[in-house]
């Protein structure tokens, strides 16, 4: 399985959506932007990939990552 990110973008025709980073197509169109987080973060922990928060100007408001870490924090 790809591990695409996932954006949650503001729709078009109102609402918000989810979509598969690099696709031209929205997963789900939800009403609120707070239904759209939890099922794109569904998702992203299903495929471990990252999940973009799109804020109403279009710019990434916050990023999860549901991936392994390549470069952990390290103990003190």
């Amino acid at each position: 399985m790809s591990k695409k990110s996932q954006h949650v973008i503001l729709h078009p025709d109102g609402g918000w959506s989810v979509k598969k980073g690099g696709s031209t197509q929205v997963t789900r169109r939800f009403e609120t932007q707070k239904e759209a987080i939890n099922y794109g973060r569904k998702i992203s922990k299903a495929q471990g990939s990252e999940l973009y928060v799109h804020g109403r100007d279009g710019m990434v408001r916050s990023k999860d990552s549901y991936g392994s870490d390549s470069h952990p924090p390290k103990a003190k």
